[in-house]
This record gives structure tokens, C-alpha cells and sequence, in this order.
């Protein structure tokens, strides 16, 4: 598939002039779920976005924000990031040509991820606090003109990552319920837009946060004040959903129904989506697309543990033990 630029080039914010910095992000799979379905007594559908570049979501914003500050005359870009975006802006500011300097919470930021930001050269900062005041620190430093601003503040974010709802009615039409994971919000604004866009009406938006967003083990959504709260509380009010808190066992619950029904597994937080979607086993013929916002190797530390039985190199030992 051609990259995101090219293929919706009328509907971003995008010129000729643009420079196209792709890392062949978009056009994930859209999988259907039929054991998960039939379980929760509806049609459900999952949004695989850790198949994107980097693993997460943020490829789709990223590759628009990147090329737009390359095309305005940036030479560095700067985040607060709790991994992914931190992975993510490291990689597109590589493949432009640019400088990214990441702030992460210290001690915060799951070292996969970090592995990833470093690899591609990104100059990472430990901030001594919190992904608030990290991100307090970016803008900052973005507004003295020496940096450009890539955390999903930048209204190219949203705009890039929007195109995940074009995708869904592409190939499924509007569903009746979309959920997702809710951090800071972003993602959820860009799909309300996407879905708006595409003039089929908006699904019912569930976004499930964690109940404690700041001390959660699901660390993409380890952020105690949204960055887009007041415009995702509109987009889901507007759709006629909700915002679901979560406790971690709830989340961690959603994840192994991912992995154990349906052999697709994920990044903790991105069964966050799920989790708030079991919540309301509508039933009826509901249609429903649960969003898988990162890859399972993102961060497996966080994820349920992984229990070996040892055996002897003997067949009928091995047997006895697989029963």
C-alpha cells in the first residue's frame, strides 16, 4: 500500500511541497474476533495498530508531524513520551534527517521502548518527575523556536492518525462501538474526526482509562491529567458513549482473553479497549471494532507472566507433562 501521504493526500494537511517521510505505516489488519465475539454476544473486529513501524498507533500522526515540521525548516523535534511516541518520533526523525531529543518520566518508560528511541539516535532526557511535567517541559522549549513539538498536541498528529477510521470504513463500514485505550486522549479525538470525516456517522465511542492513571501498571496510559481531555469528553459525549475506569485486573483480564481466544497479543495498556467493551456485552447484532493501539513486545514486563514446565528429553515424559 502506498504510505499514508500519498494515499489520503486530499484529506491532510499536506502540499506538494510536503516531503513524504514514510516508514510504511497504515493499513493494519482489521481482524475479526469470532470466539471473543460469540462470548460477549456481539460482532467484534480488532484494529491490529502495533503492526505499524515502531509497534503503536503514534506511525500514522508521526509521519505527518515529522514531514510537516521538515517542511516548515525544523531541524529537531522534541516529545514528552511515556515509550511509544518516544519510539516512534525517534525513528520518522531519523528517516527525515532531524535531531529528536525525548523527555521520559524517570524510571517510567519501559526499557523496550527506550531500546527502540536510543537505537535511532535519539538524544533521551530523564525527567525527574512525572509525564505531565515532562510534557510541560516540552512545549516550553518547542515554543523558543528551536524545536518542533511532536506529542499529539500538534494538530498533525490527530490528523495523521485519523486515517485508522478511513481504514475501518474502508473495509467494514461505521461500526456501532469503537473502543480504545485512553491516555491522553489524542487517539480518541483523531477517530471521532476520522469517522466524522468520512460521513457515515461516529460509533460509539468507549474509552477505557485506568482508575489509577498515575500509578497503573499499563504504562502507555500512565498519565493522570489528558492532555485532550476536554475534547475527548465532547467527541465521546457527542457519540453518545462513555469513559470507563478501569482497575489493572480488568485490563489484565482483557489481555489474556486476547491472547488465549484469539492467539493475538498485545501491549497491556492496548487491552484497555477491551476491558471497557466487556463492561457492555450489548448483544443484538452489535457491531464493534476494539482498537489494539501497540505490539506485545512493547513492554512484556508489564504483562502477565510466563510460566515453563521442565521436563526430561524423554517422549513419554513430554507426554505426561503437555496433558
Amino acid at each position: 500500500m502506498p504510505a499514508l501521504a500519498v494515499r489520503y493526500r486530499d484529506r491532510l494537511p499536506i502540499g506538494e511541497g510536503t516531503p513524504l517521510v514514510s516508514l510504511g505505516e497504515g493499513d493494519t489488519p482489521l481482524v475479526h474476533a469470532p470466539r471473543l465475539s460469540e462470548r460477549l454476544e456481539l460482532d467484534l473486529w480488532l484494529k491490529a495498530e502495533g503492526a505499524n513501524p515502531t509497534g503503536s498507533f503514534k506511525d500514522r500522526g508521526m509521519a505527518i508531524a515529522v514531514a510537516r515540521a521538515l517542511e516548515a525548516g525544523a531541524k529537531a523535534v522534541i516529545c514528552a513520551s511515556t515509550g511509544n511516541t518516544a519510539a516512534s518520533a525517534a525513528a520518522y526523525a531519523a528517516r527525515a534527517g532531524l535531531r529528536a531529543v525525548v523527555l521520559v518520566p524517570a524510571g517510567g518508560v519501559p526499557a523496550g521502548k527506550l531500546f527502540q528511541a536510543a537505537a535511532a539516535g535519539a538524544r533521551l532526557l530523564e525527567v525527574r518527575g512525572t509525564f505531565d511535567q515532562a510534557l510541560v517541559a516540552a512545549r516550553e522549549l518547542a515554543d523558543g523556536g528551536e524545536f518542533a513539538l511532536v506529542n499529539s498536541l500538534n494538530p498533525d498528529r490527530i490528523e495523521g492518525q485519523k486515517t485508522a477510521a478511513f481504514e475501518i470504513v474502508e473495509e467494514l463500514g461505521v461500526p456501532d462501538v469503537l473502543a480504545l485505550p485512553y491516555g491522553g486522549g489524542g487517539n480518541t479525538c483523531a477517530y471521532a474526526r476520522g469517522f466524522e470525516e468520512s460521513g457515515g456517522g461516529v460509533p460509539r465511542l468507549l474509552a477505557g482509562e485506568a482508575s489509577d492513571r498515575a500509578g497503573t501498571g499499563a504504562s502507555a496510559i500512565r498519565i493522570a491529567r489528558p492532555a485532550h481531555a476536554i475534547e475527548a469528553a465532547a467527541a465521546i459525549g457527542r457519540s453518545g458513549g462513555a469513559v470507563v475506569p478501569l482497575a489493572d485486573d480488568e485490563i489484565r483480564d482483557a489481555w489474556r482473553l486476547l491472547a488465549e481466544q484469539e492467539g493475538v497479543v498485545v501491549e497491556l495498556s492496548s487491552a484497555a479497549g477491551l476491558a471497557a467493551l466487556a463492561r457492555e456485552t450489548g448483544g443484538g447484532g452489535v457491531r464493534a471494532v476494539c482498537v489494539l493501539t501497540g505490539h506485545a513486545l512493547k513492554d512484556p514486563q508489564t504483562s502477565p507472566g510466563v510460566a515453563t514446565i521442565q521436563v526430561e528429553p524423554d517422549p513419554e515424559a513430554i507426554a505426561k507433562a503437555a496433558r
